[in-house]
């Protein structure tokens, strides 16, 4: 054991990914100092006997803030949307939290120190979702060309959420922050923080994206301390697709330096023909060479 953890959650549908996660921490010498734990939200017996002899923990997922059922529809992987803002409650022992989805995976290990760096002092680690390539950062409908009703992600979150409307503007135009990978020392203040906002985003709005929704305002209203990391730290492919250097055999980043990216992120999928990524390893997409030639190529981990 270590003081340490890097922690995922996972169901039954998720374990391909699940496992590519490991194995993508795994097959750095740096991760022997570095403890793995799962949250199971749905997994069966034999995923988890199979993770047993992976992993440092397998924990259940519970609800850690009381949600009515008729807002879940039976969805055990929405735990995740409560349970990653209480890592400290499953994962006593540990100092320091890197949390990352399991439908992401780790390309380079430098992304994971700068994550446990990151969160020295209190602070939160993470990444905003905008930077180059990104063209379209909020969605607005103008009236008459000239009244404009916004349509930012945030925005709309907030108030369905029964947040206020000085709130809702606060962080209407914020670049959105990413939840899906981030770093918090065992005693950080923003855990209590967050929960608090939490429980006020659940009780009137929907679970999925509750807890993102609940970091952002914990940011941008109520000034939580916050150390932002690179966009390659986690990079979102559906947001803006990755090149691929062929000659080192690595995902980088499309724009010149190319960086190679520490995380590779398939939040919300990758979808060719109906088929997302996520679920499907056979699906491929065209992506660009450093030298602007096309490959078909999947995003999610391969082993080396």
């Amino acid at each position: 054991m270590t003081s340490k953890a890097i922690v995922t959650l996972a169901d039954s549908n998720y374990f391909s990914l699940l496992l590519e996660l490991i194995h993508s921490i795994k097959r750095y010498k740096e991760s022997e100092s570095i403890s793995i734990c799962v949250l199971d939200a749905g997994l069966t017996e034999d995923q988890c006997k199979i993770l047993k002899s992976l992993v440092y923990s397998i924990k259940k997922a519970k609800w850690d803030i009381s949600v009515p059922k008729y807002k879940t529809f039976g969805k055990e992987w929405l735990k995740s949307q409560v349970s990653r803002a209480f890592l400290p409650n499953y994962f006593p022992e540990f100092e320091k939290y890197l949390w990352i989805d399991c439908d992401a995976w780790v390309n380079s290990w430098d992304s994971v120190e700068l994550y446990f760096k990151a969160c020295d002092g209190g602070k939160l680690g993470i990444t905003q979702s905008v930077g180059p390539g990104y063209r379209i950062l909020t969605k607005v409908k103008w009236i008459l060309g000239k009244i404009a009703i916004i349509k930012s992600q945030n925005y709309k979150h907030a108030k369905k959420s029964g947040f206020s409307e000085n709130v809702a503007r606060k962080i209407a135009f914020a670049p959105h922050i990413n939840i899906g990978v981030f770093s918090l020392e065992k005693e950080s203040k923003c855990w209590l923080l967050w929960q608090n906002l939490l429980r006020k985003s659940l009780s009137a709005g929907q679970v999925f994206g509750s807890e993102g929704l609940a970091i952002n305002i914990a940011v941008y209203q109520e000034n939580a301390e916050v150390e932002f990391l690179p966009l390659y730290c986690n990079w979102i492919a559906s947001n803006v697709l990755p090149k691929f250097n062929t000659q080192k055999n690595t995902f980088v980043e499309p724009y010149l330096p190319h960086n190679k990216i520490g995380i590779l992120h398939l939040a919300a999928g990758i979808w060719k023909n109906g088929k997302d990524m996520r679920t499907n390893k056979d699906v491929k997409i065209t992506i660009k060479t450093v030298d602007d030639k096309n490959i078909e190529k999947t995003l999610r981990y391969e082993a080396e």
